[in-house]
């Protein structure tokens, strides 16, 4: 069990360090080929801050433990809304300028949908798998089509100015970084998934419990990371970017992953208490942050409830666990 403990800390740390490692190793190539901001953000940022989650959740299936993979798919949606964007908005209230992220909001709301739909037989398989990859390529498409129809964005200004400011990486040792972060994910994720199942299985908990709290936590501290440094130099745009780039990776491409590599039954209660809270919170922000005919907006009495929100979801799992 010691080994097991010690697996799950040293492969959580390693995993933010390499998750870092990796998306500064990624931006840098893909400026040096020529990438608008704007698609960097979207595309490079969002998929390396999602690394975690989806190599996490890939080694779960393929070890056979494809609720783990699921837990932490969710419980990641769940904690960046309610831990990560209700910590930051109650740091400093978040104001919506980007055009871009107002489109992305009602996607992001009709994605948690069309993923609560599959779930109502209460099983992922291979099709359903496909759907969300299929629904996952679509997106990306369309993100690249709009990163290159409004390169003016307020998005793509922050980003700009996030590169500008970030180290000046050689060619060379933006690729260094960028392969050293991926096997070092990989590294990261195993030790992770052996701590986590290995602790589970010891003290009787769920490998969906388990998913939805420490692994989930911990795959998303790189998205709590870069949020807390994007509101700390008033870059409102990133920090919300960064959340719903994340849960979109994360409903359709971590999910359909696991599920392409092992098809798994869903317990009921992952369609009555965790998607529903998922769904819940997405259409939180998705009104906070459209806005309608004003500038959206997630003040700190907001951020005050989905914090709370948060603590009390936690303290509800942990309960079922005690007792």
């Amino acid at each position: 069990m010691l080994l097991a403990v010690v697996a799950l800390i040293a492969g959580l740390a390693l995993l933010v360090w390499s998750a870092d490692r990796f998306v500064d190793g990624a931006a840098a190539t893909a400026r040096y080929a020529g990438m608008p901001p704007l698609l960097i953000g979207m595309l490079i940022v969002g998929f390396g801050t999602s690394a975690p989650e989806m190599v996490v959740s890939a080694m779960a299936a393929a070890d056979g433990n494809p609720a783990l993979a699921l837990g932490n798919a969710y419980g990641s949606n769940i904690t960046n809304i309610a831990l990560i964007l209700g910590l930051v908005a109650l740091l400093s209230p978040i104001a919506v300028h980007s055009q871009v992220l107002r489109k992305e909001l009602p996607i992001l709301m009709l994605v948690t949908l069309f993923a609560g739909w599959l779930l109502f037989d209460h099983q992922l398989n291979s099709f359903d798998a496909w759907c969300l990859l299929g629904v996952f390529f679509v997106l990306m498409g369309w993100s690249i089509w709009q990163g290159m129809r409004n390169p003016q964005d307020a998005l793509a200004t922050e980003m700009g100015d996030e590169l500008a400011d970030s180290s000046k990486m050689t060619l060379k040792q933006a690729i260094i970084w960028l392969l050293v972060g991926l096997v070092l994910l990989i590294v990261a994720s195993r030790m992770l998934v052996y701590g986590a199942v290995f602790i589970a299985q010891g003290l009787g908990v769920s490998d969906l419990v388990i998913g939805l709290t420490v692994v989930a936590i911990g795959t998303s501290l790189p998205e709590l990371a870069s949020s807390l440094i994007a509101i700390k130099k008033g870059e409102h745009d990133i920090a919300l970017g960064n959340i719903i780039g994340s849960n979109l990776f994360n409903t359709l491409a971590v999910v359909g992953i696991a599920a392409a590599i092992e098809p798994m039954a869903v317990d009921a209660v992952v369609l009555t208490r965790d998607w529903t809270l998922m769904a819940v919170l997405t259409a939180a922000v998705f009104v906070m942050g459209y806005g309608y005919k004003k500038q959206g907006r997630i003040n700190r009495v907001e951020g005050g409830i989905l914090l709370a929100v948060f603590i009390g979801y936690t303290g509800y799992l942990v309960s079922t666990v005690i007792a």
